[in-house]
């Protein structure tokens, strides 16, 4: 049997994909992140079939429930949330699944950041005001920042910074990235996208720290960071669709 890495996505049921969902519907174990996933997700799963939450699990612990679970013959899905390719340490879970020869293949999700743009109404890449997005996070109690990677050399390029995993650093990230972006620069800050509770700021950098704080956010949310967030951002006409573009040429 192979161990399925599952893309939740942003934590709604409706926002898994169709793979996803046939992947869930035929599970008999289902590994899940309970902290970052709606109750309904586990909705897909048939009756009967096993749950194991991970939130309290380490490593090694969740790897023995994908073991033992394959060495049974059963269907596995381990859901990570989001999308598997950024912090779900998927990584060093398949590194694991190798070393007990137990098969594994990857199915993509929608990952936070889009799902938080999606409810912001915002492109992140608006043409002549910032054309890349960096999705980054930062160091308080986690594995350290390998270097060069610092969020001041990020901030530099005037991308469009999506930070994970820095709720609770809100304040002191904002006073860092008003140094470069200036304190007006637009912010948003969405937690559980798509969720029931989830919760939605808009501000600057001047001010989105006190929203924070306010609303009592601790987990859970991703901090939009640069102009195109403006709701009044104005920026050029995509050449793509613009009507002096010569479309008789053969695409190569």
């Amino acid at each position: 049997m192979t161990v399925h890495f599952v893309g939740a996505g942003p934590g709604a049921a409706d926002l898994l994909t169709l793979r996803a969902v046939a992947l869930l519907n035929a599970a008999d174990v289902c590994v899940y992140a309970g902290t970052y996933l709606d109750a309904a997700v586990l909705g897909h799963c048939p009756d009967g079939a096993r749950l194991v939450d991970t939130q309290d699990l380490d490593l090694d612990q969740i790897t023995a429930h994908l073991v033992d679970a394959h060495a049974a013959g059963l269907e596995v899905v381990r859901l990570c949330s989001g999308d598997p390719s950024i912090y779900s340490a998927l990584h060093e879970q398949t590194r694991r699944l190798d070393a007990h020869g137990v098969p594994w293949d990857v199915t993509p999700g929608v990952p936070a950041y889009a799902a938080a743009a999606a409810r912001l109404g915002a492109e992140l890449t608006v043409p002549e005001v910032v054309q890349s997005v960096v999705l980054t996070r930062t160091q308080a109690r986690s594995t350290a920042m390998p270097s060069g990677e610092e969020l001041a050399a990020f901030a530099a390029t005037g991308a469009t910074l999506v930070l994970h995993l820095a709720i609770t650093r809100a304040r002191a990230l904002a006073d860092e990235l008003a140094e470069t972006y200036g304190g007006a620069c637009p912010v948003a800050v969405v937690a559980n996208a798509s969720r029931p509770t989830e919760v939605v700021l808009r501000g600057t950098l001047d001010d989105i720290a006190d929203q924070v704080e306010d609303a009592g956010l601790r987990q859970a949310a991703v901090i939009l960071v640069g102009p195109a967030l403006g709701e009044d951002v104005r920026g050029a006409e995509s050449y793509l669709y613009d009507p002096e573009r010569d479309r008789s040429a053969k695409r190569t």
